[in-house]
């Protein structure tokens, strides 16, 4: 009847207007460092089955097919992209790109562990990195800069050595980055400010070296950008209002035909 069309186009208009949220999350973070698109997952709902099929029909013969009618459509989840960002060359000698798996390990207020993708990371007070977003988080094996140290000096290796010159002395290593990747990146949550935290579905963290244990190398005074691609979010935005606006024609024509039975009565 048309009020299952009507509820059926509801329910389909209700998670296009989820897509199109995620969507615009992707778009508006096509220039933060080290950001994950994501995308929408759908799946279809419950069906009215008005007939079964196999149903004897004479004493020879039997319904080949169903009668099923769907109820609509529902977000089943999201989904995060991990693939690789472009490089950016900053020259910035505390910069760092995860080339490849991996995640930089963070120490949060809370006492737990982020993990994130951003290798813009600053000098604090004490000579120790920190994540250069508004927080300031703690990176977990942060070597210990000395004072007389100058960060034009600092260069970080792609197995992550941070190597400090030491003029006519050679080099010092100030000390060794690790990253960590999970089973299942895609279970990560989205904290914000850059930050994923792990959860059960993302499973255990594995923690090694970088160009090791299936890590990814380090590019130093680099930095990956989002890997939203703007042409094809912009191309998906497109169909999905298309979509919508199908799903709200479907809505008129229901109400077309209530509008119909409503009047035989005249």
């Amino acid at each position: 009847m048309a009020i299952t069309a009507l509820h059926t186009a509801a329910t389909g208009m209700q998670a296009l207007s989820t897509k199109i949220d995620v969507i615009a999350n992707n778009i508006a973070n096509a220039d933060t460092v080290g950001f994950k698109s994501s995308r929408a997952n759908f799946q279809d709902l419950l069906y009215q089955v008005r007939s079964q099929p196999g149903v004897q029909t004479s004493t020879n013969t039997a319904a080949p097919l169903p009668l099923q009618v769907g109820l609509g459509v529902a977000v089943s989840n999201t989904q995060l992209r991990f693939t690789q960002g472009s490089a950016m060359q900053t020259g910035i000698p505390l910069d760092a790109m995860i080339q490849g798996d991996g995640l930089f390990q963070v120490e949060l207020p809370d006492g737990g562990i982020g993990y994130t993708r951003a290798g813009n990371f600053v000098r604090n007070p004490d000579g120790e990195l920190v994540l250069g977003n508004s927080v300031g988080y703690r990176l977990v094996d942060t070597p210990t800069i000395p004072d007389d140290v100058v960060t034009s000096d600092i260069s970080i290796s792609p197995d992550g050595q941070v190597i400090a010159s030491a003029g006519a002395d050679g080099q010092q290593i100030l000390g060794q980055l690790q990253l960590a990747r999970f089973p299942n990146p895609g279970g990560l949550i989205q904290r914000g400010q850059n930050i994923y935290v792990q959860t059960d579905a993302s499973g255990e963290p594995i923690v090694g070296n970088p160009n090791s244990e299936g890590m990814g190398s380090l590019l130093g005074g680099a930095l990956e950008l989002s890997n939203t691609e703007a042409v094809t979010e912009l191309v998906e935005l497109i169909k999905t209002q298309r979509v919508f606006q199908m799903n709200s024609q479907t809505i008129t024509t229901a109400d077309e035909s209530l509008q119909v039975l409503a009047n035989l009565r005249r």
